[in-house]
């Protein structure tokens, strides 16, 4: 767990030396616009701007009753940020599983990517999609009921 986390509190961390930095020679105000920035950037890249994950069982089971796609995706992961944020509030619907957290996640990616542990991986009716178009994936959703 703590792995997903290491980026952003390095982008915390880093935004605040570089903002003490400037404050001290007296530019307060790009030293608050510059810690803005950080800040942003540790939040986009932390696992709080995608649903909750579960494990890859739970996730695969789910997918079976309701016929949603199960999205492999890790923190970090800039091709995944960009899924997540183009689908929008229809990426509430979709399984999310963080590949760090799960094992059995990880190992599906890899056995799809041959040994890759390439995302995101979209898992649709049994069959994996590495990096999908989010468009494509908003297809797959099935009608809410």
């Amino acid at each position: 767990m703590m792995r997903a986390w290491i980026l952003p509190m390095l982008l915390v961390l880093s935004g605040s030396v570089v903002a003490a930095g400037l404050l001290l020679k007296g530019s307060a105000g790009a030293a608050v616009a510059l810690l803005l920035v950080f800040l942003l950037l540790a939040g986009v890249n932390s696992p709080l701007i995608f649903p909750r994950s579960i494990g890859a069982v739970e996730a695969q089971r789910r997918s079976a009753v309701d016929g949603r796609p199960v999205v492999f995706w890790r923190p970090g992961c800039v091709y995944c940020l960009r899924l997540r944020i183009r689908l929008g509030r229809s990426a509430r619907r979709l399984h999310w599983v963080d590949i760090w957290r799960d094992a059995d996640g990880a190992a599906a990616v890899r056995a799809a990517n041959d040994g890759n542990e390439t995302v995101p991986t979209v898992v649709v009716a049994g069959r994996p999609h590495v990096n999908p178009d989010s468009a494509w994936v908003r297809e797959q959703l099935s009608p809410p009921a």
